[in-house]
């Protein structure tokens, strides 16, 4: 008898095991999936990223309002620096500098994520809230990037997804030959063209 209550209560607790195992395993791939994923599609290869939109809202919806406007389709990585980061979205192949759809956003590089290799982040000017429609794609961590205080210079950049596919790439258009064009330094010498950014399955 004490042996079949052992047993009962040995099978309960595989079961409530079985039952946790599951049910977390669904919260996390639920969680997983429920961050946006776009895919940069450049004349180098594709680049997918996974948009973090519980830590950086303002960021993700402000690209993906650029996303959907067909923005980027056309504009180049115009500033390139090897062992550092790829920058582009805002220029077109003949450096001319496209307008801005919206109004400069929130710096939300206080959201405690860092510039961190395949990151990717909101460029800005010297000014803290400036961020429109440039970023860049991180190929080194530098802390100096991230945010270490409040004024302009240390507020740093705000990071808003991370590569989860495509890296080779990354580093692909990171060793490009560069050269200074229009009065821009780092800018490769044979145009790196972002075809399209659009979100994964469309």
């Amino acid at each position: 008898m004490i042996f079949m209550k052992n047993t009962v209560s040995f099978m309960v607790i595989l079961a409530m095991l079985f039952c946790v195992s599951i049910c977390f395993g669904a919260d996390t791939k639920a969680g997983t999936s429920s961050n946006p994923i776009v895919v940069i599609e450049t004349t180098k290869g594709n680049i997918t990223v996974e948009l973090f939109k519980d830590k950086a809202p303002k960021s993700v919806e402000n690209f993906l309002e650029y996303v959907k406007a067909g923005y980027y389709n056309g504009t180049i990585f115009h500033r390139v620096i090897k062992n550092f980061m790829i920058q582009g979205g805002g220029f077109t192949e003949d450096m001319a500098k496209k307008p801005g759809l919206r109004a400069p956003i929130e710096n939300e590089a206080t959201n405690g994520l860092k510039n961190e290799v395949g990151t990717i982040a909101m460029a800005r000017t010297n000014e803290i809230n400036s961020a429109t429609s440039q970023f860049f794609i991180s190929t080194k961590h530098y802390e100096s990037l991230d945010h270490r205080g409040s004024t302009a210079d240390l507020f740093g950049y705000a990071v808003f997804g991370k590569v989860t596919d495509g890296m080779s790439v990354v580093y692909k258009i990171e060793s490009v030959e560069t050269g200074t064009k229009s009065g821009n330094d780092d800018v490769p010498t044979n145009a790196v063209t972002i075809k399209s950014v659009h979100l994964k399955g469309e």
